[in-house]
This record gives C-alpha cells, sequence and structure tokens, in this order.
C-alpha cells in the first residue's frame, strides 16, 4: 500500500491478501491483486492525492450534482436523499451514475421515480 492509505484501507488491503491466500487464489500476485482493489477504491472514493487535487481544483466528476459527495454514498444513502429532488435533479445523477458507478440497483431506483 502507497504511503499515507488510511488505516482503514490498509486492514482491507491484509483482509483481502489473506483471503486470497486462503482461498488459492492469485497465486504468487495476492499482494498485488489485494493492491490493486484497495488503490481502485481508494480512487473512487476521493481519496488518492489526484483526486484531492482535482477536487481543489474544482474538476471532481461529482461537482455540480444536487446530493454532496455522491461519489462516497452507498445506494441506500442516495436513496434516502432523493426525497425533494425535482425529476431534472434525479436525471443528473442517473446520467453520472451511469457514466461512473453503473449501479444496476440504483439505476432501477431512479427509474422508477422518474416513472412517477
Amino acid at each position: 500500500m502507497p504511503a499515507g492509505a488510511s488505516p482503514k484501507r490498509e486492514g482491507e488491503f491484509k483482509e483481502l491478501e489473506q483471503r486470497f491466500k486462503k482461498e488459492g487464489r492469485y497465486r504468487g500476485r495476492e499482494e498485488e491483486v489485494a493492491a490493486r482493489i484497495v488503490n481502485k477504491q481508494r480512487s473512487q472514493y476521493g481519496e488518492t492525492r489526484a483526486e484531492r487535487e482535482k477536487d481543489r481544483q474544482g474538476r471532481s466528476p461529482d461537482r455540480g450534482l444536487p446530493l454532496e459527495d455522491y461519489q462516497t454514498l452507498t445506494i441506500g444513502q442516495v436513496e434516502a436523499r432523493l426525497d425533494g429532488l425535482s425529476n431534472a435533479e434525479i436525471r443528473k445523477i442517473r446520467a453520472y451514475e451511469v457514466k461512473h458507478k453503473n449501479r444496476k440497483t440504483l439505476l432501477q431506483k431512479l427509474d422508477r421515480r422518474l416513472v412517477h
């Protein structure tokens, strides 16, 4: 793991590495695969130096969405915050979701909101 990774991410890395060894997956590459998975998560959640810099420069991909810090929200958290949003705002969230995360369950929930 790179310097600066949070203790939570370090723990996830060690857990994945041990699980891969126990299951016999990715023989000889357990550490590499675990690091790639955790680093991808760090990037998605804005925890890398590059993502923090994008945010400071106003180029964060979730900037301008009606839900603050959208990138870090779970499906349940997004769903709980949809009340009071207009159809236009929900469409904006849906477009972002398709382009970035493409979580099928959330897309179905957003589609149902737009129908009504």
